[in-house]
């Protein structure tokens, strides 16, 4: 087993990428990309609250740039619709359409199975590990680089 950090980085990225490949194709049928598929069903999953655009960016830490791109090719395509926030007319809420709510068992199915078949020879013990280290590896990079 390599432990070379850069190694290391370098298998995240391969996961990454294969995740993103798998659910690319299987979501190629429905007119998707990953990405959009992961918002989608974000803002399915949020029901009649709605979410916004803020939101989704903390949730995923997607740029607002990168976000606003797959939004707008939700919307063209009737998955999504924005409506005005009651009380502040600039922040918009955004829905899943009929059309999208019809696609989310479908996209749940895409999805979660992926995240299923990563982790599936994982026992808990190993997952609460993989965690606390995922965890831990982000706090080390939400941390300002010191000036030795």
């Amino acid at each position: 087993m390599n432990t070379d950090p850069h190694a290391l980085v370098l298998d995240n990225r391969r996961i990454v990428q294969a995740l993103e490949r798998r659910a690319d194709a299987a979501l190629a049928p429905a007119g998707l990309t990953a990405a959009q598929g992961h918002v989608l069903l974000h803002i399915l999953k949020q029901g009649e609250a709605g979410t916004s655009l803020t939101a989704i960016h903390r949730r995923f830490g997607t740029s607002m740039a990168t976000l606003s791109g797959i939004l707008k090719c939700l919307r063209r395509d009737g998955y999504v619709q924005a409506v005005p926030c009651p009380g502040d007319e600039r922040r918009k809420l955004l829905f899943g359409t009929e059309k999208a709510r019809q696609l989310q068992p479908f996209l749940a199915r895409t999805l979660e199975g992926g995240n299923r078949r990563l982790y599936r020879d994982f026992s808990e013990e190993e997952l609460r590990t993989l965690a606390r280290l995922q965890q831990k590896m982000l706090s080390n990079l939400n941390v300002p680089d010191s000036k030795e």
